[in-house]
C-alpha cells in the first residue's frame, strides 16, 4: 500500500510516499480502509523525534483516520502512529462509530483535536461558569473548537490570540469576546486590557517561551493555566512553588493519553458530547485543507509556518 514514511528524522522534507507492506491486525485490532487521515502538531514533533514518547525508525506518522472496516462501519480512530497511510490497525477501544451528519473533516477534528479541548476545559483548568478563559492559537485545530467549547461551558469572556487579523477575525465568528495580536510584544497587558483591565482566570497554553511566562502574569488569584503543547520549542521560565502560593496560581499539563486512564470512559463521553454538538449546529469544525498524502510534506509547513486555520487532512487515494 502507498504511505508516508520516515527513514530519518527531520523537518517536513523527511516525510516520503513509499511503497510498504499492508498492516497486518494482531490481537482484537481492527483493519481500516483509510478515507482521510488526520494531521496534528504533534505529527511534526514524531517527524523530529521530539514528542513525548521515543519513535523508532523506519515509521509512518498519522495518529488518526476516517474510513470503513471490511465489515462496512465508518469509524473514526486513534492510531498512535500508521495513520498517513492507505489502511491502518487500530485498537477496538480507540474506534469510535461515526454517526451521520458528522462529515470526514469534522469527524477528525473531533479525535484529538475537540477531546483535547473539551479535557483542557473539563479537567485541567475545571472552568467555572461566567470565567474568563484566554485560548491561544484561537485559529487552530484546538483553539477553534476551544474557543467554542468555552461558550457553551458558559465562560463569561473569551479572549482569543492570533498571529493575523484573518484568524482573529475567525475566532470572532466562532464566538470569541476578545482577540489579541499573538505577536503583542506584552502578553500580561494585552491580555489584561482584553479583559477590561482585569487579570483572566485561566488560560488554555500549546505556545511555551515568554508567551507562557507573560500569561502566567496575567492570571487572577486562583488563576490557572493548562499548558499542552510547546509550538515555539521555547522552554518558559523555571516555576517555583512560593511564586504559585504567592499568587495563587495553578499550573497543569495535559497529555491526551492519560485522558484514556481516568474512570469513566471520559474520551468516549466526550467524543458522545462532540457528536452531538456537530450534528446540532452548537459546535463548528474548521475544515482547513485536505492534501494529497503525496503531499504531506506540504500539509506539514503550512502548519508549521503558521499559514493553516483548523483542522488538515490527507487524501490517501491521491
Amino acid at each position: 500500500m502507498r504511505a508516508i514514511q520516515i527513514t530519518e528524522f527531520g523537518g517536513p522534507e523527511v516525510l516520503k510516499t513509499a511503497e510498504v507492506p499492508d498492516p497486518q491486525p494482531t490481537g482484537d485490532d481492527i483493519l481500516i480502509h483509510v478515507d482521510r487521515s488526520g494531521v496534528n502538531y504533534a505529527d511534526t514533533h514524531q517527524t523530529e523525534n521530539t514528542y513525548l514518547t521515543e519513535v523508532t525508525l523506519p515509521m509512518t506518522p498519522g495518529g488518526e483516520v476516517i474510513g470503513r472496516t471490511p465489515d462496512g462501519r465508518r469509524v473514526a480512530a486513534l492510531v498512535g502512529t500508521g495513520g498517513y497511510a492507505e489502511q491502518a490497525t487500530a485498537d477496538p477501544n480507540l474506534v469510535f462509530d461515526v454517526p451521520d451528519g458528522v462529515d470526514d473533516v469534522s469527524a477528525l477534528a473531533l479525535l484529538i483535536q475537540g477531546t483535547t479541548a473539551w479535557v483542557l476545559l473539563r479537567k485541567s483548568i475545571r472552568m467555572e461558569p461566567d470565567e474568563s478563559i484566554v485560548v491561544h492559537a484561537a485559529a487552530g485545530g484546538v483553539g477553534s473548537i476551544a474557543v467554542q467549547l468555552a461558550k457553551v461551558f458558559g465562560a463569561g469572556r473569551v479572549i482569543a490570540t492570533a498571529s493575523s487579523e484573518e484568524k482573529r477575525e475567525l475566532a470572532t465568528r466562532l464566538g470569541a469576546d476578545a482577540t489579541v495580536d499573538s505577536r503583542a510584544e506584552d502578553m500580561t497587558t494585552a491580555l489584561i486590557e482584553a479583559n477590561g483591565g482585569r487579570p483572566v482566570d485561566a488560560v488554555l497554553d500549546m505556545t511555551g517561551g515568554r508567551i507562557t511566562d507573560e500569561s502566567m502574569r496575567a492570571l487572577a488569584p486562583f488563576g490557572r493555566l493548562a499548558f499542552y503543547g510547546m509550538a515555539s520549542q521555547e522552554e518558559p521560565s523555571p516555576v517555583k512553588p512560593r511564586t504559585l502560593m504567592r499568587h495563587s496560581t495553578g499550573i497543569s499539563g495535559m497529555w491526551l493519553a492519560h485522558a484514556f486512564t481516568l474512570p469513566g470512559n471520559v474520551v468516549h463521553r466526550a467524543m458522545g458530547e462532540l457528536f452531538d454538538m456537530v450534528r446540532q449546529g452548537t459546535l463548528r469544525t474548521v475544515n482547513g485543507g485536505v492534501y494529497p498524502l503525496s503531499e504531506a510534506r506540504r500539509a506539514h509547513e503550512d502548519l508549521r509556518g503558521r499559514r493553516s486555520t483548523g483542522k488538515l487532512a490527507l487524501d490517501p487515494a491521491n
